[in-house]
This record gives structure tokens, C-alpha cells and sequence, in this order.
């Protein structure tokens, strides 16, 4: 058997440091794997951050809207709030129903300007609505002036992000709208 003759192996050279420093090689995977987290963080809280303020949206659209309804009736009868409060659970969707709080008050002023709870309906027990009778001194008179009325609609609203990366708490949005009757002088709460 012929012998080969082999060129003699050379001893593996140790990396030079500056060779090191300059080679490219997977310095993209590198960045990115330093970056993806802080990306991943960002895109979720515009997510959260979008979500509550489309909540806050809707809420603001209940609380107009729920007000408006009966400011344009001349009373309000037990289906007819029925109905109203029907119409708050519809334009909070797609967000859960079940910690939407609503209230509908008349408050009417007198001469002087005191400005007195006439009825009030509140919708899965709000803890801010007043009820018949009590005195608010906290309406500006450019909203409420002496001898007439107008409808307050409130509603609050606990929103619970569905990530719970940058908001793990729930937030409770608030909502109060002042309207006019319309029809009338003031809306009559007629009970069936």
C-alpha cells in the first residue's frame, strides 16, 4: 500500500480578540433577542392601552345616550326605564355587561336654586346616585339655572384588561352627562 504523504496538521490558531469583535455572525439574532421583550411589552400595553380607552368610549356613549332617551320623553314608566337600561347593556358591547352601573335622576332647581333630587332609578346598585330627596350642591348653575329641571344620567363602568401585563388592576371609569328636558318642563317618573 502506497503511503500518502499528508501536509503536516497545523495547531488550531486561538481566535484573535480584534477577529472576534469583527465578525457579524449572528449579531442580528443577538439584537433581536435583546429587543423582542421590549417590543413584546410595547405591543402588549398599546393593546391594553387601546382596550380601555375603547371601554372608556363606550361608556361615555352609555351615559349620553341612556340621559338622552329620557330627556326627550315627558315621563318615565317602569318598562320605559326598563328599556333604557336595556339599551345602556347594548351599547357597552363587545365589553361584559356585568359591571356596568347606571343611574337616572331629575333634579329640580327652585327659585332660590336649590337644586333637589325629584326621582331617581339607579341600574345595578351605582354607589354614587342620589336618591329622592337629596339636596346637590355640586351642579353649576350654568347647567341647572333657578326654577327648572334636567336629567342627570351617571355611569361607571370596572374594566379588567384581558392581558393583565401592564394593567393588572381593574380601572372604573365614570361617566356623568346633564340634559335638558325637551318635551316638557320636567320628566315625571309615573310608577305602573
Amino acid at each position: 500500500m502506497p503511503v500518502v504523504n499528508q501536509p503536516p496538521s497545523r495547531p488550531r490558531a486561538r481566535p484573535n480578540l480584534t477577529a472576534f469583535w469583527r465578525d457579524r455572525r449572528g449579531a442580528s439574532a443577538v439584537e433581536f433577542a435583546f429587543i423582542a421583550p421590549v417590543l413584546l411589552l410595547f405591543y402588549c400595553g398599546m393593546a391594553e392601552l387601546t382596550e380601555a380607552m375603547l371601554a372608556q368610549r363606550r361608556l361615555i356613549l352609555v351615559a349620553s345616550s341612556i340621559g338622552d332617551i329620557v330627556a326627550r320623553d315627558t315621563q318615565l314608566t317602569d318598562a320605559r326605564r326598563t328599556d333604557v337600561f336595556k339599551v345602556g347593556g347594548v351599547l357597552i358591547a363587545p365589553f361584559p355587561s356585568t359591571s356596568l352601573r347606571m343611574c337616572l335622576v331629575s333634579v329640580l332647581s327652585d327659585t332660590k336654586g336649590k337644586d333637589t333630587v325629584d326621582w331617581s332609578e339607579p341600574y345595578n346598585a351605582p354607589v354614587n346616585c342620589p336618591t329622592k330627596g337629596t339636596v346637590l350642591t355640586d351642579i353649576p348653575d350654568s347647567v341647572l339655572p333657578a326654577n327648572q329641571s334636567v336629567i342627570m344620567s351617571k355611569s361607571s363602568y370596572d374594566y379588567d384588561s384581558p392581558i393583565k401585563l401592564v394593567s393588572p388592576d381593574t380601572i372604573t371609569f365614570r361617566r356623568t352627562f346633564y340634559l335638558r328636558p325637551r318635551l316638557s318642563a320636567s320628566v315625571v317618573r309615573v310608577k305602573s
